[in-house]
């Protein structure tokens, strides 16, 4: 497996450029640069780029409404160009809150934009004229929706390479089917390695049966907290704001992707409790109700002995890119022992 970590998009990005440089030092292979409703992430991974010279840097995610597939594939190859060939797009659709909420934008038809999103930009990075008329988007625009005057066009610029990795992040069965279907990759959150065949076996079998042409295997993308030692089980603590959050406030009431995957993964009285106190501004009360087994499944703390068997169990579960946030004083060092444990 690769061994990746996220930048989260709070916080100062000067320093956390600083510390993925030492994490490349000591042998990351990815960094995942988040966005949401702070600050970008483009800027960000030019940055990166300029300050690196050989982890590949990826968005994590750039969601597909606030940005036109043109743009998109804009960014994607103006990133591959700066840092030599080492840029991932990943995209997603995100979800009402931010989409609405902070873009202004309707949250509809998320995974047919998805799809039509990847192809355009597939489209664009070769080259070619574009001339593309799907259910969302239409290139260039009829008459009838602008002045008439638009034309197909081509990418003004040659990309530093006509193909880049585009990671898709979903979790629904339909956009997992999808996904295992026409991308190169695929960013799951909250992932127990444990639950994953039972949750998305099925979605991810029908997806690659129509897997197409010309596509590596899927990539899998997924990790936790990372602390190894013999008391160190109270850094799982630090999961559960973050847990909590995603379970109880990153949407509304029947309307939350990641209450859904907490009752697939059968803590469906738990996932009711957390976004009932969550959306009530009880949070943490929330937090509180998180489940240990579940913090436990989606996170590597504990013994070196109990750590490898985590790793093994991601890796079981068809995880090849081991995402890691250490919680130490030397996170280089964990990365440096834990590179050791994946190769």
């Amino acid at each position: 497996m690769k061994l990746s970590t996220m930048l989260m998009y709070a916080g100062n990005p000067r320093e956390a450029a600083d510390e993925v440089v030492g994490l490349e030092r000591a042998g990351l292979d990815t960094v995942w640069v988040a966005e949401a409703y702070g600050f970008d992430s483009p800027t960000l991974m030019g940055y990166l780029a300029a300050r690196t010279e050989r982890i590949e840097i990826g968005s994590a995610i750039l969601n597909v409404y606030s940005r036109t597939p043109g743009a998109l594939a804009q960014t994607a190859a103006g990133l591959d160009n700066v840092s030599g060939g080492r840029a991932i797009l990943g995209l997603g659709a995100s979800g009402p809150q931010v989409i609405e909420g902070w873009h202004g934008m309707p949250y509809d038809r998320p995974l047919t934009r998805t799809r039509e999103v990847v192809e355009i930009v597939r489209a664009a990075l070769r080259r070619e004229t574009l001339d593309y008329h799907g259910k969302v988007f239409d290139l260039p625009l009829p008459a009838d929706q602008g002045t008439g005057l638009g034309k197909p066009l081509k990418m003004l610029t040659k990309p530093e390479r006509s193909s880049i990795p585009i990671y898709v992040a979903a979790l629904g069965e339909k956009n997992v089917a999808g996904t295992a279907e026409y991308a190169d990759g695929w960013l799951p959150f909250l992932y127990a390695p444990e639950k994953a065949p039972s949750v998305w076996g099925d979605a991810l079998a029908a997806g690659k049966a129509k897997r197409q042409e010309g596509l590596g295997p899927l990539e899998v993308v997924a990790g936790g907290l990372v602390a190894i030692g013999e008391d160190v089980k109270g850094v799982l603590d630090l999961a559960r704001p973050m847990v909590a959050l995603y379970v109880g406030g990153m949407g509304a009431k029947g309307k939350n992707f990641y209450n859904t995957l907490a009752r697939q993964y059968g803590y469906e009285q738990e996932a009711e409790q957390i976004q009932e106190l969550y959306l009530g501004g009880n949070k943490r009360d929330a937090e509180a109700l998180v489940p240990q087994e579940m913090l436990e499944m989606c996170n590597l703390v504990g013994p070196e002995s109990y750590v490898k068997e985590r790793i093994a169990a991601f890796e079981e579960s068809g995880v090849t890119n081991l995402q890691v946030r250490p919680v130490a004083e030397d996170p280089a060092a964990v990365v440096r022992q834990m590179k050791e444990w994946v190769s």
